[in-house]
């Protein structure tokens, strides 16, 4: 195994009874890299999350975590942790309880000092001694990360990481993510939050019906999208509407919202267009107040591959 890469997957599938969940799937991360896996419900994500993390085992194909050939054993090998579907807390028990006696069933012992650095890095020291059952939604992805985090893992495996948290809450497991990542370890997080999968992975994976659709830097897959919608707002938009008509690849969108805000334009085209709009509009000393995706490049990419994947099934 090539000593750089924390996942290498080759042709794994995984039925169950009449479902393809998982079709000849390639798949790999290379260590020390935060990888995201997206896609529609029902892509295989969460099938796949769990084959790395133990939960199942793959029909067919090879699968090689950490340097270990994954065999027919329903176990992920030693510095694997994370959860899918949501962490598995004590809602009885207070959020230092919680990891104390998920530590004593892995052989940790106590590790107080531990448990105590590891909320603090999930920002849930001050509410250590309240009951996790009283917790938001948030609160409780942030305590599964930190039950993770006290396996010290090489492999941090995260589903929907991001639910519930609040900005400051996102900030954080940002923060932390990224510092595992500088540290050596590799994530692995699914999310349906592009804005998230954009500022946090250097690669993502696209599933579409158990398929791999795309695999790459996000930039690729935005830059490999064709036209994108873009909100544009000028000093002058009587000007603005009128250059934009007269630059070629460029056309002007009925936009409900637009339509609502005399100062808004909605304009569509791909990225060398618009630079061709904003340098007119320079020239023409209009000043350029906004210029930003309606929906972002990943976004409509990530929907771009997926309907085209889905219809060719259907076409099938």
């Amino acid at each position: 195994m090539d000593t750089l890469r924390a996942v290498r997957a080759r042709g794994i599938s995984k039925c169950f009874g009449d479902v393809v969940a998982l079709d000849g799937v390639d798949f790999d991360v290379t260590q020390g890299q935060i990888h995201g896996l997206v896609g529609p419900n029902g892509a295989g994500k969460t099938t796949l999350l769990g084959l790395l993390l133990g939960l199942a085992v793959a029909d067919g194909g090879t699968l090689e975590i950490l340097g270990t050939q994954v065999g027919r054993a329903f176990a992920a090998p030693d510095g694997v942790a994370g959860f899918v579907d949501g962490p598995g807390l004590y809602p009885s028990l207070t959020a230092r309880q919680n990891l104390a006696a998920l530590a004593r069933l892995r052989g940790q012992g106590e590790g107080a000092a531990d448990i105590d650095d590891v909320l603090a890095q999930v920002g849930l020291r001050d509410v250590a001694d309240d009951k996790a059952r009283g917790f938001s939604l948030g609160m409780r992805q942030r305590l599964g990360l930190a039950a993770a985090l006290l396996t010290r893992p090489r492999l941090l495996i995260l589903d929907e990481p991001s639910n519930g948290l609040d900005p400051a809450g996102k900030r954080q497991v940002h923060q932390v993510l990224n510092q595992l990542a500088v540290d050596g370890t590799t994530v692995i997080l699914s999310s349906h939050r592009m804005d998230d999968l954009e500022a946090l992975c250097s690669e993502v994976t696209i599933l579409a019906t158990g398929r791999v659709v795309f695999c790459g830097p996000p930039s690729k897959l935005a830059a490999e999208n064709c036209e994108l919608d873009y909100r544009l707002r000028t000093s002058d938009p009587k000007a603005a509407r009128q250059l934009a008509g007269e630059i070629e690849g460029v056309r002007i969108v009925d936009d409900v919202t637009a339509r609502q805000d005399d100062e808004l334009l909605v304009v569509r085209g791909m990225v060398p267009a618009l630079d061709e709009l904003v340098s007119a509009l320079v020239k023409s000393q209009v000043a350029v107040r906004e210029l930003a995706p309606v929906v972002s490049p990943l976004e409509a990419a990530f929907l771009a591959l997926t309907d085209q994947q889905e219809q060719q099934e259907s076409d099938r």
